[in-house]
């Protein structure tokens, strides 16, 4: 699969996208109990957002997965799918094995780490990002965007976490910089230090605008640009 970087920062380039934010936040998500897919999401950890039940024929459901800004919401009459027809929908994390190990202590079942072989795409495997053919283990080389691991709720909708530690370049909005939570901006922060280190190594002399050296490099970072020097 490609990683070619295709977007660009060049309005002039650019003219087809869209200039105003359009924000992905809710999928919606076909149950056939909504008492048993509430207590489900509810001991992943996940934050419940509403739960607004009419008394007659409608309920409406949402949680939030923790450092995501989308949602999900399922309910009664909220979907005509089929229960369990939601598939391929992926959970972005730093840590696929402390991720993993937190679903199993919650009594989750999940899929052991798997990555793909390369050049090959075609198998028997239940189908994910990489085709259907799932190598046990992570990634041999720890690659960014190259483990899963995957599990399922009770009506069989299909959950996949995939590891993500460097973004590609164009993948993170160079205007916007976000830290999902504390540890996700304190280790930033560690990076930043343990790099403006090197730099002052360099030039001899202590950085008293350390500040704006740390910032650019955690905005740099994440954008997936040119890290300062």
């Amino acid at each position: 699969m490609s990683t070619k970087a295709v977007r660009t920062n060049d309005p002039t380039r650019d003219a087809g996208v869209a200039r105003g934010d359009m924000k992905f936040e809710v999928v919606v998500l076909p149950v056939s109990d909504v008492d048993r897919a509430k207590e489900f999401y509810g001991r992943l950890g996940w934050r419940l957002d509403a739960d607004y039940d009419s008394g007659k024929d409608f309920r409406v459901i949402q949680f939030t997965p923790p450092g995501s800004g989308c949602a999900i919401i399922f309910g009664k009459n909220v979907t005509a799918a089929a229960p369990g027809s939601a598939q391929g929908l992926y959970l972005i994390v730093s840590d696929i094995e402390g991720a993993r190990k937190d679903l199993l202590d919650r009594g989750v079942e999940i899929t052991e780490v798997f990555h793909s072989a390369s050049g090959e795409y075609a198998g028997t495997d239940e189908p994910y990002l990489f085709g259907r053919h799932r190598v046990s283990g992570p990634d041999p080389e720890h690659g960014s965007y190259r483990s899963f691991a995957s599990f399922h709720d009770p009506d069989g909708n299909g959950w996949l976490f995939q590891e993500i530690t460097t973004r590609l370049p164009g993948r993170v909005d160079p205007a916007t910089t976000n830290f999902a939570s504390a540890t996700d901006l304190a280790s930033a922060l560690r990076r930043a230090a343990a790099a403006h280190g090197q730099h002052e190594a360099r030039t001899g002399q202590a950085d008293p605008n350390w500040p704006d050296w740390y910032a650019e490099y955690m905005v740099r970072e994440q954008a997936g640009g040119e890290l300062p020097q």
